[in-house]
């Protein structure tokens, strides 16, 4: 069985986060481990709290996960703080595990911020070079290659000055900023575009998330970067699709609507 490590914040509402990737995990029939970086107390409405966990505990949890259960693959999400990012980037450069895929999350769903702006750099630095696959939604890869996007043109070029800054592949996920919520995969020589109707819906929230979670695990079961974006997006595109209705804002996915019914 293969195995996949998220190491993101805990979403006790159970809609993104480590709860949507171990979810996104266990419906590829990989097995999930989680090295959770903040406790997050948030819903689908609003986030009301962060508190972030000690950088030397989040080094003790990738520890006992590599000393034991190496990963195949590891899905890197909210990273908080610069203290944070320095312990994760040291143990993953320490392990070197075939396949990182970085969500780099800066916004919650509804636009709260979840990353404090002087940390952006520190993302850049420590965190994005370790990155297999990026996969920035559109005001992140605004904020990372610092423009404004308006079209996929837009989103080659932000991919490219992306790509400049962290060596790895580019998937700038278009989602409601762009018709037919098309993405852009770039790997610094050649463009992917992806392209499924939009789902008209506010069950969007941990979308993000469960792309990367999806990514991580099918790089894991052995499938090519562009293979493995066309198969994530498919299946989140489906989640949302079956989306079970819950809460009063921005509602969670349903991320096994492909073993159960939604009711």
């Amino acid at each position: 069985m293969k195995k996949v490590l998220t190491i993101a914040g805990s979403d006790c509402s159970g809609g993104a986060g480590i709860q949507a990737d171990l979810k996104t995990m266990a419906a590829h029939g990989v097995f999930g481990m989680s090295v959770i970086v903040s406790v997050v107390a948030e819903n689908t409405v609003r986030v009301i709290d962060i508190q972030d966990i000690s950088p030397k505990m989040i080094e003790e949890q990738i520890d006992a996960v590599f000393e034991d259960i190496v990963p195949d693959a590891v899905k890197i999400g909210m990273l908080s703080s610069p203290d944070c990012m320095r312990a994760v980037a040291g143990r993953l450069r320490r392990y070197r595990p075939p396949h990182i895929v970085l969500d780099p999350v800066m916004f919650a769903k509804n636009g709260d911020a979840l990353m404090a702006p002087q940390s952006v750099s520190a993302l850049v630095d420590l965190v994005l070079p370790l990155a297999e696959v990026l996969t920035p939604n559109i005001p992140e890869a605004q904020h990372l290659a610092d423009m404004t996007i308006l079209s996929p043109t837009d989103m080659e070029e932000a991919a490219r000055r992306i790509h400049a800054k962290s060596g790895g592949n580019v998937l700038i996920k278009g989602g409601k900023n762009m018709a037919d919520a098309v993405d852009v995969l770039y790997d610094g020589s050649i463009f992917h575009r992806y392209q499924i109707g939009r789902v008209d819906t506010s069950s969007t929230h941990g979308t993000g998330c469960t792309l990367s979670s999806a990514i991580a695990s099918n790089l894991a079961l052995g499938c090519a970067v562009p293979e493995a974006v066309k198969r994530a997006k498919a299946y989140v595109t489906d989640a949302i699709r079956h989306a079970p209705g819950l809460g009063h804002g921005c509602g969670p996915l349903n991320h096994f609507y492909h073993m159960f019914s939604k009711e």
